[in-house]
């Protein structure tokens, strides 16, 4: 794999992720040591969990992998989350100082370590105000508990407050944000990429082969059967099926993936997962998988390159639709200068 900067700090990762979210649920915990194992045994050094994924089986699962391989834990980034509920009480959800305390002190014992390379917000929390959730953070930082931190599902106002707080206060900045991405899902390409530029922070992709839908297992004539996410659940979230077969782009994306992976001789998928690398800002794409074998066929992306032909032709075939103002073409126009 490529090694690449945790975003603007001075730690070095692979530029593929394992995602965790799959650990305790649709995938059991051998067969998660084993994506673990394929993980480290690829190059791979930077493992992204979170408290609320399967309950908390996740990280524990994560947790005994560490325990049982020290040598290969010795080389991992650890990054985990915190703000979604992992309880019924009004306190036990957000980013207060009260919840992430013991949200951070629960990942850190069930994980089995005594510090997180990089703990980040999931999401934006519109009641506690940013500078309580910020002082935890540097509290954090401060003593050890975490060496960096980011952020998760802002948009791209909430990012730029967040930096521009912490550096009023003089507190460490943000080094990566982790939106969804993909061919499928470009709308970050509005406000927040170009925010996490300026600021310096590093991209971490959640979702870039859109819930199974640019893997190529989905037609346009059959809507999804047997053991796939949307097999299993066609209304799921923002990949449901319905959803996103009604939008002819999505097709006009499948179309031009599935010519480009045929002119190399790989899935799909590896097209995919391909040019997302390509995208400004990238530090690492997170894989989710359920199986060591699909781990290891989106691993293999990392071997493919793409032609500039090839990025232009998927570049256009995704490039997400805008009304005139204010990011489409009149829009851009009013904010253009040239010399």
């Amino acid at each position: 794999m490529t090694l690449r900067t945790l975003g603007c700090s001075g730690t070095i990762v692979s530029d593929y992720a394992l995602g965790t979210m799959t650990f305790g649920a649709e995938a059991d915990e051998s067969t998660s040591h084993a994506m673990l194992d394929a993980f480290a045994e690829a190059g791979g050094t930077l493992i992204d969990g979170a408290d609320v994924y399967s309950g908390g089986r996740s990280e524990e699962i994560i947790g005994r992998w560490l325990a049982a391989n020290p040598d290969q834990a010795e080389r991992m980034v650890i990054a985990t989350k915190g703000r979604f509920p992992m309880g019924s009480d009004a306190n036990d959800h957000g980013t207060s100082r009260r919840h992430l305390r013991r949200a951070l002190e629960a990942s850190l014992r069930r994980l089995g370590v005594d510090h997180i390379d990089l703990y980040q917000l999931h999401a934006w929390d519109p009641i506690t105000p940013l500078d309580e959730t910020l002082s935890f953070l540097d509290d954090a930082i401060r003593s050890g508990l975490v060496s960096y931190w980011g952020m998760s599902n802002f948009t791209g106002w909430q990012l730029t407050k967040a930096v521009h707080r912490a550096a009023a206060r003089g507190m460490d900045a943000p080094v990566t944000l982790q939106p969804q991405y993909s061919l499928l899902a470009r709308e970050i390409e509005f406000e927040l990429v170009p925010a996490a530029l300026d600021a310096g922070i590093g991209l971490l992709p959640w979702g870039p082969l859109a819930g199974g839908w640019l893997t190529g297992k989905y037609r346009r004539d059959a809507a999804p059967t047997g053991a796939t996410r949307l097999g299993e659940d066609p209304n799921r979230g923002m990949e449901a099926y319905d959803r996103r077969s009604a939008d002819e782009r999505t097709w006009l994306v499948l179309d031009a993936l599935h010519a480009i992976a045929a002119d190399h001789g790989v899935p799909p998928s590896r097209v995919a997962l391909a040019w997302l690398q390509t995208r400004p800002g990238m530090t690492s794409v997170i894989l989710g998988a359920r199986t060591v074998a699909q781990l290891r066929d989106n691993l293999a992306a990392a071997e493919l390159a793409l032609t500039a032909e090839q990025l232009e032709r998927l570049d256009a075939a995704s490039a997400p639709r805008t009304p005139d103002y204010p990011y489409g073409e009149l829009g851009v126009e009013q904010r253009a200068r040239r010399l």
